[in-house]
């Protein structure tokens, strides 16, 4: 009877976390006191004039794929904002610095590269858009 109690209890808790990592994913969060500033050399790619949508991903990561079409489609809206995708296996000392733990992870830097907003899973289209807003 107790092993079958422990068994629901699991099932409860990894239900549990589901929902909240499912709610939570691709939220972004914005960034007040950030010191990370992003340099062009470090991305392989210049920043955009008004600001710079990067984003993290790795080769077998099927929501990355999902997130560069979410981004390319709504940068396309804005043509002095850039996107710039950055291969997280190949760029590991940034990865560090920057704390990315999964992919994909959006950063949202302004045109100068300091990091705004942050964005881990693939975000929505609306939240990208109000992120782009508040830079």
């Amino acid at each position: 009877m107790s092993s079958l109690f422990i068994v629901a209890l699991v099932l409860l808790v990894a239900t549990a976390y589901g929902i909240w990592d499912k709610k939570h994913a691709g939220n972004i969060k914005a960034k007040n006191s950030s010191q990370n500033l992003i340099a062009p050399h470090e991305i392989g790619s210049e920043l955009g004039e008004n600001a710079t949508v990067l984003q993290f991903s790795s080769a077998f990561c099927a929501p990355c794929r999902t997130t560069r079409s979410t981004l390319a489609s709504v940068i396309s809206h804005y043509p002095k904002i850039k996107h710039v995708e950055v291969d997280a296996e190949s760029h590991l000392d940034l990865v560090r610095r920057l704390d990315i733990r999964q992919t994909p992870t959006t950063l949202f830097l302004n045109s100068a590269g300091k990091e705004i907003a942050r964005a881990v899973g693939a975000p929505k289209r609306d939240q990208v858009f109000e992120a782009l807003a508040r830079i």
